[in-house]
């Protein structure tokens, strides 16, 4: 039997609008290409246009062609799937009925969309032609009314109850630029839109970028970036004055980057913003880390840890002295964990010092400073001005060097409990790590009495949480084991979010750490002394009964927290 790109060939030569060398030429790039398909390099290649090339498919494989350009997309039925599902597959939903939904689709045989349509939905789905231009044009229209809600509000919108006020310092400068663009209500509105949105969203940064005809701005809500609102370029330089003068930075400056901080209030809630700019192509680039101190004083109990990593922390903490390093990469929850710590020890017996770059959390009780690397102030000078302060408890913000490790280290071991931070991928790589700093293995030995590694990932969302069937192929083929963590969870259910309102259409709400704790004891001191590598230091722990990250997420994944590919 002859497939549809030979009858795709005869009919267009049939046609007499390709010659023989024209389809001679096109197979000589797909069998170049080792990839793609023979239609798309018609469609490139200009000899058929998408639209004719659909047409044609339709009549052959009995599949309806619906223009879409000219079909109005009920948004309760195309919003059935999420966003990214829609662009990354070129799909769309038209029509539900029943438990059949109908799926616009440019590519017929891309199986693979079909299914994971298929299985979000829980619906059973038929197929419809439509061009790939026409599906994401829809997709566009479909998800940019939410964007142009924002963009509306920030242009009309009348400051009443649930106003944003900024808390100003003795240095507040923002009377004298009260005849600037940046204090026009249109700007001053659209930047307060923007953190009271933020704030609503619960994100954790806000991006303002800047391009050639338009200003992005995108929210960072449980790891994922989120484009929210566009801003007309025209207003660029009024919302960057307006962000500046909030962060007491000097506005006229445009070529080198800057590092400010602010504090708002809203609803009787006080938030602190920590800003970077960042000067780029078209512009400055603006990054607020939303900082949020009603986080902290949930307390470690809410941070997500199980009981047996909670008993081991509290162990640790308790201890009159010590070093407790927590490891991970940016944005792996780091920071929380160490402030959660200091929140559950501040109190008026004890003095709390913290040196840090930047100062993220500003704690009432605890005495923080700020290193200034351009005069010579940095982590091990600060550290040693610390120490003659009769602290009880000190936080380096980071160990970045050997000089502040081997001064942290002795400081813990002389009657001070030293929290820090340490970029490595799991627990036992810290104590190589500190060793490759120069620091000698009897010193680690003594003194690092716990290290946490950890990451974050996301919450299944509850408001929209449905069961799912998993097929055992799927475990097998990623090498995982979850028998023991399903015998211990009690039940073999396994679940995601199908997507809502409260979650964004994400199917996440949330997020939760994963812990990796791995407690000195003396047969790891030794291990240290003798230089042993990570692996020899990681073989031991486990064989002890160390959960790793990997069997935390698993762990987690059978009791419902979260779904196999955020574990993944």
């Amino acid at each position: 039997m002859r497939n549809l790109s030979e009858k795709i060939i005869e009919a267009l030569k049939a046609s007499q609008r390709v010659t023989e060398k024209d389809i001679q030429k096109a197979l000589a790039i797909y069998a170049k290409q080792g990839g793609g398909t023979l239609r798309d390099i018609l469609v490139q290649m200009g000899l058929i246009s998408e639209k004719e090339l659909l047409s044609f498919v339709s009549t052959e494989l009995k599949i309806e062609f619906l223009n879409l350009a000219k079909y109005k997309i009920n948004p309760d039925v195309g919003k059935m799937i999420p966003e990214k599902l829609a662009r990354k597959h070129k799909v769309i939903p038209v029509s539900k009925i029943g438990t059949t939904l109908t799926l616009a689709i440019s590519d017929p045989f891309n199986v693979i969309a079909v299914d994971d349509v298929a299985l979000f939905t829980k619906h059973e789905v038929r197929c419809v032609l439509s061009p790939e231009k026409d599906i994401l044009d829809a997709v566009d229209r479909l998800y940019r009314s939410e964007k142009e809600d924002m963009t509306a509000i920030a242009e009309s919108i009348t400051l009443a109850e649930g106003d944003v006020e900024v808390v100003k310092g003795e240095e507040d400068l923002s009377e004298f630029f009260l005849g600037s663009e940046s204090q026009e209500a249109p700007v001053v509105k659209m930047v307060e839109v923007i953190l009271r949105e933020a704030l609503k969203k619960r994100a954790s940064d806000i991006h303002v970028e800047p391009f050639e005809k338009t200003v992005r701005v995108r929210y960072r809500i449980d790891g994922a970036l989120e484009e929210v609102l566009a801003i007309p370029k025209k207003n660029q330089s009024g919302v960057l004055t307006r962000i500046k003068i909030m962060s007491r930075l000097d506005i006229t400056e445009n070529r080198i980057p800057q590092d400010g901080r602010f504090k708002i209030k809203l609803q009787e809630k006080e938030v602190d913003f920590r800003v970077s700019i960042l000067p780029v192509h078209f512009g400055n680039k603006v990054v607020m880390r939303v900082l949020d101190k009603s986080s902290l004083s949930v307390g470690l109990d809410k941070l997500g840890f199980s009981q047996e990593a909670l008993r081991l922390l509290k162990d640790a903490i308790f201890k009159p002295f010590g070093m407790i390093l927590v490891t991970g990469p940016t944005g792996s929850g780091k920071s929380t964990t160490l402030y959660s710590i200091l929140n559950q020890l501040n109190t008026p017996e004890k003095n709390i010092i913290t040196i840090e770059d930047p100062i993220e959390y500003q704690v009432r009780g605890i005495t923080q400073i700020q290193t200034k690397p351009e005069i010579g102030f940095d982590f091990a000078n600060g550290l040693r001005a610390i120490l003659r302060q009769s602290p009880d408890i000190v936080m380096v913000g980071e160990i970045r060097d050997s000089e502040t490790a081997d001064i942290g280290i002795k400081a813990s071991l002389t009657g001070q409990l030293v929290l820090s931070t340490l970029h490595t991928n799991d627990a036992s790589g810290a104590i190589t790590r500190l060793v490759d700093m120069g620091v000698e293995p009897f010193l680690i030995s003594s003194s690092v009495i716990l290290v946490i590694a950890q990451r974050l990932f996301r919450k299944i969302c509850p408001f929209c949480r449905q069961e799912v069937e998993i097929p055992k192929e799927v475990f097998e083929r990623s090498g995982i084991s979850i028998e023991p963590f399903i015998r211990e969870a009690g039940l073999r259910k396994f679940y995601r979010g199908r997507g809502c309102e409260k979650c964004n259409k994400t199917g996440y709400l949330g997020r939760i750490a994963i812990l990796e704790m791995l407690v000195m004891d003396n047969r790891i001191r030794d291990l240290t002394i003798k230089r042993a590598s990570a692996y020899e230091i990681r073989d031991y722990a486990v064989k002890n009964g160390m959960t790793v990250l990997r069997n935390d997420a698993l762990r987690k994944f059978c009791q419902g927290i979260t779904t196999l590919d955020e574990v993944l």
